[in-house]
């Protein structure tokens, strides 16, 4: 008998550890999920901490970073809208400037090895310095911006939680930004809940449609990032402007027109589409592969014949356009857009009001 009480105990014992256990222990700061592959990213060089990521976070969002501190990171990369800048063709900068491009969505970064539009830079915590200098963003070099930081008495406290000393250097503001954009992980759609076989599941529309991006487009967009991160012509029209993409980076001419191949997770969300803007609705989009591809010589050899039919670009009916375009909305990960810890932090200087402008 007594020895039933002491296992009867003891079990008890245990169950109320185990539960007092996993009720305090903390949540990964990076979340990987199950259905994606390894980060490239070298995380042995800037270890993710929470006080990092937070700083980060601080940064992220600190109109300080720009010349006349009205822009900060978030001011073009709205959480909202898949941390795109809503409204504008290309994204406005400092004194309402218009930039050379349109925001690109910041999401699973930690996967991809080269950055922006023309993948001009090979290194996330090297990417803010490209806005951060831009004459068209934020105009501002790292010596005022660091002094600036040096002068606000949040920070120095902050650098100390995040790097064990209050110095606040370039090193330490880059790392600490790609620390935060590094959590950024969208990985909880309806399609992701539908491939977990967490209960989500597709309309017949939906269903058609993501048979026909597995079929027509994961040569450049696939599973489950849908994005191959490679660099591409997709056959736009040339524009007044004439950009050339990552010509204009590697100055070979076989990379004219070439751009960095954007995810279409939460592309519902990301509008206007293309590195210029072009285009409004995703039905533009998807039309633009069925009969607007433009030839070029550095076209992509995937939209240069259909695999199936051998004509230009993807051969679809307005039915399909239709059906990938429904499973496309499939891809917007709520929970992401609308996850507190991406949101603005109450550290940051306050951005001025400026009234919502749409260029289109």
């Amino acid at each position: 008998m007594k020895l039933k009480i002491t296992i009867l105990v003891t079990s008890v014992a245990l169950l109320i550890m185990a539960f007092f256990f996993s009720a305090h222990q903390k949540a990964p700061l990076l979340n990987v999920p199950s259905h994606f592959p390894k980060p490239v990213y070298p995380f042995e060089r800037n270890p993710l901490t929470e006080a990092g990521i937070e700083l980060g976070r601080a940064l992220f969002y600190e109109t300080l970073l720009s010349k006349d501190n009205t822009i900060s990171c978030g001011s073009c990369h709205q959480q909202a809208s898949g941390f795109t800048q809503h409204g504008h063709a290309l994204s406005r900068g400092i004194n309402d400037l218009s930039t050379k491009r349109n925001a690109m969505p910041l999401a699973n970064l930690a996967w991809s090895s080269h950055f922006g539009w023309d993948g001009g830079v090979h290194d996330l915590d090297l990417f803010p310095l490209v806005p951060i200098q831009n004459e068209t963003e934020m105009n501002e070099s790292l010596p005022n911006i660091l002094e600036k930081l040096r002068q606000k008495r949040d920070y120095p406290p902050l650098f100390t939680k995040a790097f064990g000393s209050p110095d606040i250097t370039a090193e330490r503001l880059l790392k600490a930004i790609s620390q935060f954009i590094l959590t950024m992980v969208s990985a909880n759609s309806r399609y992701d809940r539908a491939v977990r076989n967490e209960g989500a599941t597709f309309t017949p529309n939906e269903r058609a449609g993501w048979i026909l991006v597995e079929r027509k487009c994961s040569g450049c967009h696939p599973e489950p990032l849908f994005t191959d991160f490679s660099f591409r012509n997709n056959g736009l029209s040339k524009t007044e402007s004439d950009d050339q993409g990552q010509f204009d980076i590697t100055l070979k001419n076989d990379d004219r027109y070439k751009f960095k191949v954007p995810t279409l997770r939460n592309i519902a969300v990301t509008a206007p589409y293309m590195h210029d803007g072009r285009f409004d609705t995703l039905e533009e989009v998807v039309a633009h592969y069925g009969s607007g591809v433009q030839h070029g010589e550095t076209l992509d050899y995937l939209l240069k014949k259909d695999h199936e039919t051998g004509i230009l670009g993807l051969s679809l009916t307005p039915r399909e356009q239709a059906d990938i375009v429904a499973f496309l909305r499939t891809l917007t990960d709520d929970s992401f857009l609308q996850d507190c810890r991406f949101a603005e932090s109450s550290m940051t200087t306050p951005t001025p009001a400026k009234p919502v402008i749409n260029t289109r």
